[in-house]
C-alpha cells in the first residue's frame, strides 16, 4: 500500500509540474505574439480627460448618435455588422474600445472597476460633444449603466443587450490562486489571449454555435497588442467580483432611471438568462423588452439581421418618447 501511495504521489507531482510548464509555455508564447504597438486601420484615437480612446465610427456626422459599448473581451470591431446597419439607417454609429480591451489607452494603475469604466464613457461623450443613445452589451452594460446613473443628462436613452449586471451576485473574495498578478497572467495567457482558445470560449456563449467561426479572427486581432496579457490580468478581478458600491448593482439605481430604457435579449441566453432582462425591465419605469427568439448571449453576431431590426425599432421607440 505504501508503495502504491508513493507512486501515486509521484504521478500527481509530475502532473503538477507538467501543468506549470504548460502555463509557462502559454505565457511565453503570449509574450512573443504581443508585439503590435499601433492600432489597425479603420479606427481613430480620441483624446479624453481620461486618456485616449480608440473608436470606430460610420454614418453621417449630423446623424443621431449611437454609442456602442462591447462586452468583456470584445472591442469596437466586434460591432461591425451593427455599425453598418446603423449607418445605413442614417445614424452616427460610434463604437469604442473599453480598456484594457482593444486599442484604447490603458489605465496606468490598472483600475478597470465598473465605476471607473463608467467615468471613461462619460469622458468620451464629453470629448465628442454628443448626447447619444447608449447601447451596451453583456459586461459592458454595467459600465454603461454607471455612466447613465452618474449623469443621465449626457445621454438620450439607454438600450441594454443581454446585460451582465449582477443584481443578485454575492460578494466574494478572488480565488486564492488568482490573487497574485503573475498567476492571473498565466491563466489569461492560457485562455483569453490564447488564439486557439477563443473559438471554444466564444461558442460557450452562443446558442447558434456555427456563428462563432466568422468572428474568431476579429476577437483575436487586438490580442497581439503589446502588454495585452498583463493588462487583462489587471482587469480580471473586475469580471469575477461584485462591484461593491456601484449603483448599477442596486435596484434603486435602476428604478431611478428616467430616460427611455430598453432591453434587447436573446431568449436562449444561458449566460445571462432572459429572466434577468425581465427583472431589470420591471424595475425601470416605462421600460420595454425586446426578446429575440433563437439566439443566445450575443445576438448581434448570432443573427445580425434580427438584432439590427430590433435595435432600429428600439431606437425609434427611444426617439419617440
Amino acid at each position: 500500500m505504501g508503495r502504491f501511495i508513493r507512486a501515486l504521489l509521484k504521478v500527481v507531482a509530475l502532473l503538477v509540474v507538467l501543468a506549470v510548464v504548460a502555463l509557462l509555455a502559454f505565457r511565453g508564447m503570449a509574450a512573443l505574439r504581443e508585439t503590435q504597438t499601433e492600432p489597425p486601420p479603420g479606427g481613430a484615437l480620441i483624446q479624453t480627460a481620461m486618456g485616449a480612446v480608440h473608436l470606430r465610427e460610420a454614418g453621417p456626422v449630423d446623424g443621431p448618435p449611437v454609442l456602442l459599448v462591447h462586452g468583456s473581451v470584445g472591442w469596437s470591431a466586434f460591432w461591425e455588422d451593427t455599425i453598418a446597419e446603423l449607418s445605413a439607417a442614417g445614424y452616427r454609429a460610434i463604437a469604442l474600445d473599453m480598456p484594457p480591451m482593444g486599442w484604447s489607452e490603458r489605465d496606468a494603475e490598472g483600475d478597470y472597476g465598473r465605476e471607473r469604466q463608467g467615468e471613461r464613457v462619460l469622458a468620451l461623450v464629453e470629448a465628442l460633444e454628443v448626447q447619444p443613445v447608449l447601447v451596451a452589451h453583456s459586461f459592458g452594460a454595467g459600465a454603461a449603466a454607471e455612466a447613465m446613473m452618474a449623469d443621465p443628462g449626457a445621454f438620450a436613452g439607454f438600450l441594454v443587450v443581454d446585460g451582465a449586471i449582477g443584481l443578485d451576485s454575492e460578494a466574494r473574495a478572488l480565488p486564492l490562486p488568482l490573487r497574485a498578478g503573475a498567476m492571473r497572467q498565466l491563466a489569461v495567457s492560457a485562455s483569453v489571449t490564447n488564439p486557439w482558445a477563443m473559438q471554444p470560449m466564444l461558442k460557450a456563449f452562443l446558442h447558434r454555435k456555427d456563428r462563432a467561426a466568422p468572428y474568431v479572427d476579429t476577437l483575436n486581432a487586438p490580442m497581439k497588442r503589446q502588454g495585452t496579457t498583463a493588462a487583462i490580468a489587471d482587469w480580471l478581478p473586475t469580471l469575477m467580483m461584485r462591484p461593491e458600491g456601484a449603483a448599477s448593482v442596486t435596484e434603486a439605481g435602476w428604478r431611478g432611471l428616467t430616460l427611455p430604457v430598453g432591453f434587447i435579449w436573446g431568449v436562449e441566453d444561458t449566460a445571462t438568462p432572459l429572466a434577468q432582462g425581465e427583472r431589470l425591465a420591471a424595475l425601470v419605469p416605462g421600460a420595454r423588452l425586446w426578446p429575440l427568439e433563437g439566439v443566445g448571449h450575443i445576438p448581434h453576431i448570432e443573427d445580425p439581421a434580427a438584432f439590427g431590426a430590433a435595435l432600429l425599432e428600439a431606437l425609434d421607440w427611444v426617439r419617440e418618447r
